[in-house]
């Protein structure tokens, strides 16, 4: 029996050395317990940006009161600056001295009482220039000033006694412990993976090897999957956070050649090992880059992260607002979808969204319900007679892919970003990712309901290799320029060009 959540078996190309050949027995030493996506982990990383925006508005809103007491909030505007002065340099102090311990970190080594009190020391230490400019400016005030650093202090103790808690939690589900996978079944993969069976911060969760002759079936429990090639289209690649090479740095040319080949996946690809007889402390940096991976630091953090953060936010609030608005035209369309043919209102179709992860993406149903495609094979024809009447105006003016905001309001997809193609569709009789080299680059970023390719015209079925290419194209160059003004831009965009445009199929 597969662990809950865990994907499903692997194609029979991998048989020989895939997880169903032994069955459990297969899974590895450090295999997760419970499966979760790299596109989860990656939003529990983004917690710490709420962390911190909450520390910041608790703090400040109990000086606020501390400051009006015993009068009311309102009378803080009344303080004058010398009374305001203190109270302000201390708290900007402590939340400054809060953020350069790491205090933010989901990778903080410290216990849980440990990373609290450091958390409290922090503001403690950084109030002391409020104190200072307090005795300056009124002695007889001092001991008021003491009370609420301490008051201070002892709230962030407890609502980072409580992130230590959610981060020791988010460690032992799995929820912030990267999922790993290793190209080159060789000595410093044994070593790494001993290592990491001691450490317990980093999931292995399989091996790859193009030497078919001397791969061994596993390496120190670990399984060895299968080649390199098949790592492009395997079921663990959605919930892979890090590729990492560890093929020793003198096989410069077979290094490059890899890095060449991998270049085409949507993971992070990392050589770890450079030297040929690496030592304990140079293995144990290698595992410190991976178990780093799907963790974030507020200190200095990386602009990817801050992009994603606004990015999500941005998907919560115009997407929560869009669901409100739109409630009742999109009762009003299933209704109208029902009356027009038999079957469901809704279509559900399994795409490719972030990093290679099958999703299952909702629509209105614009097809006969006996007529349907769900694998997406069969591209729509602009006189294709399996379209109702219904669904031929809501494919006309796109309004069948409104239900798809609950994609983004769960996660699943972003309103801007490349569009979530069928897992199966074709261009021609050629998969239409086999086209394209960069067709995975695509998956780097969470799908959208609307985007750049969308605007500029490519947007509905793909029927020759250079509509796919073009498409590919315009969705690399999205997301090499995305941004949250870019994504304003675009989202101003889409509803005048969609209305505008009478000839696109879609």
């Amino acid at each position: 029996m597969a662990a809950r959540g865990e994907p499903a078996p692997a194609s029979d190309r991998d048989s020989t050395h895939s997880e169903s050949k032994h069955g459990h027995a297969m899974r590895g030493p450090l295999r997760p317990d419970v499966w979760i996506t790299a596109r989860k982990r990656n939003g529990y990383r983004l917690r710490v940006f709420y962390y911190r925006g909450l520390d910041l508005a608790v703090s400040f809103l109990v000086t606020a009161g501390w400051l009006a007491y015993p009068r009311s909030i309102a009378a803080v505007g009344q303080l004058t600056v010398l009374e305001i002065a203190p109270y302000l340099l201390g708290w900007l102090g402590g939340m400054w001295f809060l953020l350069a311990s790491s205090s933010y970190s989901f990778v903080s080594p410290r216990g849980i009482i440990k990373h609290a009190l450091v958390a409290g020391g922090c503001i403690i230490i950084g109030s002391l220039a409020g104190g200072i400019t307090q005795i300056a400016l009124d002695p007889d005030g001092t001991p008021r000033y003491l009370v609420w650093a301490c008051g201070f202090a002892a709230l962030i103790f407890c609502l980072h006694l409580i992130w230590a808690i959610a981060i020791r939690k988010g460690r032992l589900t799995g929820a912030l412990t990267p999922n790993v996978a290793l190209v080159g079944a060789t000595d410093h993969a044994e070593r790494m993976i001993q290592a990491a069976l001691k450490r317990r911060d980093v999931n292995i969760l399989g091996i790859f090897d193009d030497r078919r002759a001397r791969r061994p079936d596993r390496v120190c429990g670990v399984p060895v999957l299968g080649e390199t090639e098949a790592l492009l289209s395997h079921r663990l690649t959605g919930y892979l956070d890090c590729i990492a090479l560890t093929v020793p740095g003198e096989a410069n040319e077979r290094v490059r050649q890899l890095e060449r080949r991998l270049t085409l996946m949507p993971n992070r690809v990392v050589t770890l090992i450079q030297s040929e007889a690496p030592s304990d402390e140079e293995i144990a940096h290698a595992l410190d880059k991976m178990a780093l991976t799907p963790v974030a630091t507020l200190r200095h953090p990386p602009s990817r992260d801050t992009a994603a953060f606004y990015k999500r936010l941005q998907d919560i609030i115009c997407g929560a607002a869009a669901l409100l608005l739109l409630s009742p035209l999109m009762i009003a369309i299933a209704i109208w979808v029902r009356l027009d043919s038999k079957g469901p209102a809704l279509f559900r179709q399994v795409r490719h969204g972030f990093n290679h992860e099958e999703i299952v993406v909702w629509k209105f149903r614009t097809m006969r319900a006996d007529r349907a495609d769900h694998s997406g094979v069969s591209q729509v024809t602009s006189d294709d007679d399996r379209i109702t009447r219904a669904g031929r105006f809501l494919r006309t003016t796109s309004l069948d892919e409104i239900p798809q905001i609950f994609n983004v309001v769960r996660g699943e997809m972003s309103l801007v970003g490349p569009r979530p193609h069928a897992i199966a569709m074709k261009t021609g009789q050629v998969m239409s990712s086999d086209i394209v080299a960069d067709y995975a680059h695509r998956h780097r970023i969470k799908p959208g309901m609307t985007g750049w390719a969308a605007i500029n015209g490519s947007r509905g079925p793909m029927h020759t290799a250079a509509d796919v290419r073009r498409r590919v194209q315009l969705d690399i160059d999205y997301i090499e320029r995305q941004s949250f003004w870019f994504d304003i831009w675009i989202m101003a965009r889409t509803l005048p060009v969609l209305l505008g445009d009478k000839l696109a199929v879609r």
